[in-house]
């Protein structure tokens, strides 16, 4: 394996442990106007992510960063091509930060109702968006001579891409249900519980859809077993779910996640951007990538920094593991 094909592992790896992670709290950011019903419950969803969003959101800088240093041109076309949609989540990200700190800054209701619009709308434009962005990438772009884009914006929005984000969505959004079950008690968690049960259903039929067809168009045999891991991993976290034990199916829901974020990388390569005019115009892990210098170097780096980021994440999470109600939060 040269060290091109371990940097495509490892940021694959990267985009699943953001989704991962920041899938559930962009589904906690959508529940605070579908499962809150007043202040004190808004902020108890609130209360169950504070503490990890931002860290959360290393996971897409360190991608991001990765990719840039590892595979340049790939860098390059994607922020070229995806400019709008990528520059609409990098305004929502910002928005959505802004908001979770500034709304208690003032005990006016106006105040907070508007920064609470600011929260939904810059969790669920991102968590479609997300994967609008990876359905097009599977399924092929635009790419020119000279790795350029050569399509518009419109050209983002076919039917593959769109069930993309139709399922990253409902997926974020149920993943982020069974987080609040399981990170709250009293009301709010069986209604959490609930909704994710409703939640899974259409989630269910909208990822068989996505995963079929990607498979049908793009997989292969290491493809078909991810994407059947997925496949029981949801079914698994629904039953968890509607059983009471928010544990496992969160786990579950987490490995759903998991798998159907491979199974995409898994069609991808050794293509990270394919071409839709001609495969041979497609971006692949040796023609994107940097010179074998910068990747040896990066490997180091990597090796020293990513088990001192894991272990201060998981200490987070680790003081961080108790449920919280409306109890715990004063009037």
């Amino acid at each position: 394996m040269h060290l091109h094909d371990v940097w495509f592992v490892i940021i694959a790896v990267l985009w699943i442990g953001y989704f991962f992670l920041e899938g559930f709290d962009f589904g906690v950011g959508i529940l605070t106007k579908v499962l809150a019903k007043d202040e004190r419950e808004r902020r108890v969803l609130i209360n169950t992510i504070g503490p990890v969003w931002d860290g959360n959101e290393v996971w897409l800088l360190t991608a991001g960063g990765a990719t840039f240093a590892a595979f340049p041109e790939w860098y390059a076309t994607l922020f070229s091509g995806f400019y709008l949609a990528l520059l609409l989540i990098l305004v929502c990200l910002i928005v959505r930060g802004v908001a979770f700190e500034y709304r208690g800054k003032r005990p006016d209701a106006r105040w907070k109702r508007n920064w609470d619009h600011a929260i939904f709308w810059s969790s669920l434009f991102p968590a479609f968006l997300w994967g609008v962005a990876f359905g097009n990438i599977v399924h092929g772009t635009k790419i020119g001579a000279n790795f350029e884009y050569v399509g518009n914006f419109l050209d983002l929005l076919n039917g593959y891409a769109i069930l993309g984000g139709l399922v990253t969505l409902f997926l974020f959004t149920f993943h982020g249900a069974v987080f609040t079950a399981l990170k709250t008690a009293g009301d709010i968690r069986e209604r959490a519980r609930a909704l994710a049960l409703k939640l899974g259903a259409v989630t269910v039929v909208l990822a068989l859809a996505f995963l079929i067809w990607t498979q049908a168009h793009h997989g292969d045999n290491w493809s078909l077993a991810a994407m059947v891991v997925a496949a029981l991993a949801l079914v698994g976290a629904i039953g968890m779910n509607q059983a009471g034990r928010e544990g496992w199916a969160f786990l579950l829901s987490g490995v759903t996640i998991v798998a159907a974020v491979a199974m995409l990388f898994l069609t991808l390569f050794p293509d990270v951007m394919p071409s839709s005019i001609n495969p041979a115009l497609s971006l692949t892990v040796s023609n994107a990538s940097s010179s074998a210098y910068t990747l040896g170097i990066m490997t180091w780096l990597a090796g020293i920094a990513t088990p001192v980021v894991l272990l201060y994440q998981g200490w987070t999470y680790w003081v961080f593991r108790r449920r919280i109600s409306v109890a715990n939060i004063p009037a």
